[in-house]
């Protein structure tokens, strides 16, 4: 009898160990700053500009912003940084496609979000937008560009990238950047219902001085997407 009953014990030992590993949580990527949302069904991903950190300039005060604003989830990430020139990032492109990915998984299976946004600035929009013209199967429900440039190859161009994109835009840039400029102009045969473009006055690249403008915009753009209240 006892070694009928060890018999019977082990199928039930060895299932539980299978399952216990299925149970492993899903992790943010390494060097992400997370803003705990507890129980909203929301997030926001960031994604800083080239050779930057996840607590650089614009991501820093909007990830804060749309949290306390509107109580998302904010995720903000360390994307690939390296010394070199801006186009030869998109050798790094692949590796920041596997960080949003992780980033996306994280919020799913760990938070339980199920309504997630992207946001980029510079050459972060740039991944961003690149990532969702190639990944449109990805659960994001819409996509912020700041910044955003036309210039480069393949995925290092914006307005290539958004010719892929069917989910809702929000389009915002400092229109004291020729640059900025320019690019957003040759953006505005998008604009549409699903794509808005949003100027900020009297601001740089960097949005300097004028982060309340700027995170206010991108705010009232998730509200009307969510039809959230304040």
């Amino acid at each position: 009898m006892y070694f009928r009953k060890i018999i019977i014990l082990k199928p039930l030992l060895y299932l539980a160990l299978i399952f216990s590993s299925l149970q492993s949580f899903a992790e943010a990527p390494v060097g992400s700053v997370y803003l705990d949302g507890s129980k909203s069904d929301f997030a926001l991903i960031l994604a800083h500009g080239k050779g930057k950190h996840p607590q650089w300039k614009v991501v820093e005060p909007l990830r804060h912003g749309v949290h306390e604003q509107l109580g998302f989830h904010t995720l903000s990430l360390q994307m690939p940084v390296s010394d070199k020139y801006w186009s030869d990032y998109l050798y790094d492109f692949p590796k920041a496609y596997e960080t949003l990915k992780q980033a996306i998984h994280f919020l799913k299976a760990e938070k339980g979000v199920s309504n997630i946004y992207l946001m980029g600035h510079s050459m972060g929009s740039r991944m961003a937008s690149g990532f969702i013209s190639k990944h449109a199967s990805k659960p994001v429900k819409g996509l912020i560009i700041a910044g955003c440039r036309n210039n480069g190859d393949a995925e290092l161009s914006c307005i290539d990238n958004l010719e892929r994109v069917t989910i809702p835009v929000l389009d915002i840039w400092g229109d004291d950047n020729g640059k900025d400029v320019d690019s957003a102009y040759e953006r505005e045969k998008y604009i549409s219902n699903r794509y808005t473009q949003v100027a900020i006055e009297h601001a740089n690249h960097k949005f300097d001085d004028k982060e309340e403008e700027f995170v206010s915009a991108v705010v009232a753009w998730l509200k009307l997407q969510n039809n959230s209240k304040e």
